[in-house]
């Protein structure tokens, strides 16, 4: 994860928010589906092997800790809907990186 740190400064400064959420880890539908949106997923079907890179690797978002992340403003409704979408509580704070 400290790459994804590393390389997330590069990729989003400047003013945005901090979206943190909490998912209940026994709800194991709901947190899958979080997993793969925000961190991506690997699929591999009759031999060939398909990448869905997450949020986290998209222009405009950084990955701060667990469970949260700095957007920029043009991100910010992706991440809300799907979180709102698959009833996950989520707090959304503004913040700057310079």
């Amino acid at each position: 994860m400290l790459d994804l740190v590393r390389k997330g400064r590069k990729k989003a400064r400047g003013s945005g928010f901090v979206v943190t959420w909490d998912v209940d880890s026994r709800d194991h539908a709901t947190a899958n589906r979080l997993w793969a949106f925000v961190y991506g997923r690997r699929v591999t079907s009759k031999g060939k092997e398909y990448v869905y890179e997450g949020f986290v690797w998209k222009e405009g978002v950084r990955y701060l800790g667990q469970s949260t992340i700095f957007v920029l403003p043009h991100r910010l409704s992706e991440i809300t809907s799907f979180l709102s979408r698959n009833g996950v509580p989520h707090e959304i704070d503004p913040a700057a990186f310079p």
